[in-house]
């Protein structure tokens, strides 16, 4: 199994420094850098995301990364090399969004079905096997309430992510980017919320090259996800996850994530 790992991002809220945030002057230099992945718990939190894929059968890994993401190369060619993931690079030239960077791993896909996370979400070993075990294209389904409980995301934060509209038999039917209070409101705590962790089909390159750029002027998975689902018929499945994810975006989150991970021994 294949896995496209979203590395590139712009790291600018985490740039941006919470005078509350406890970090150590390591974890505050990495932080400083944009480079959420590479932020160390012991080990660069990337070590932790691919340590994860690797528990769910994902052999071949890409990061997708920026032309002057250095350190993550010399990181994985060099210092650290990984032994039970084969790592390639993708460079995004610039951060234009998620499909953007993802199409920047189409030689690496190539034919076949493979997974796709956010570099700064540490996911359920268990949900991450579910997507490799699907026939077809899908994504994890996270119920709200179980994020709430079992994540370090507060309820502000969860409120703005996209929500998941499903039908009976589990099949995707939409997803709303930004929803609006309404829509929020109608859903509540039932709610299925993305956490970017997806299993596409090659198909999904030809949507991300068709799609418009949101309001933010970026190229957006959701936007090419709904593309597909449209437009070229794909059929997504939904996988229910009652689990939390941890969360690298924010400066204010490196003390929550150590706490959490200080019993989980990496072996990427």
């Amino acid at each position: 199994m294949k896995a496209v790992v979203l590395a590139r991002g712009k790291g600018s809220r985490m740039q941006r420094a919470a005078a509350a945030a406890a970090a150590t002057p390591e974890q505050s230099r990495i932080a400083d850098s944009g480079v959420k992945g590479m932020i160390p718990f012991r080990r660069p939190f990337l070590d932790y995301v691919l340590s994860a894929l690797a528990d769910a059968g994902c052999r071949q890994v890409c990061l997708v990364i920026g032309p002057e993401h250095d350190t993550v190369r010399d990181y994985y060619q060099r210092i650290r090399v990984p032994r039970r993931v084969e790592i390639a690079f993708a460079e995004q030239k610039e951060a234009r969004g998620t499909a953007d960077a993802l199409l920047s791993a189409e030689a690496f896909a190539g034919d076949d079905f493979f997974l796709t996370v956010n570099a700064d979400n540490y996911y359920p070993v268990d949900a991450l096997r579910a997507l490799a075990s699907l026939d077809g294209p899908g994504l994890a389904a996270f119920r709200r309430a179980a994020l709430l409980e079992q994540s370090n995301i507060d309820p502000a934060r969860i409120r703005s992510f996209a929500l998941l509209t499903i039908d009976d038999r589990g099949d995707l039917l939409d997803i709303v980017e930004k929803p609006d209070a309404g829509v929020d409101a109608g859903l509540g705590d039932r709610a299925a919320v993305s956490m970017n962790c997806w299993r596409f089909a090659p198909s999904i390159f030809e949507a991300c090259r068709r799609i418009e750029p949101s309001p933010r002027g970026e190229l957006e998975l959701p936007a090419a996800a709904r593309y597909a689902m449209r437009v070229l018929h794909e059929r997504f499945r939904t996988i229910a996850v009652d689990g939390g994810v941890l969360d690298l975006s924010r400066r204010e989150d490196i003390a929550e994530v150590e706490r959490r991970l200080a019993d989980v021994d990496p072996r990427p």
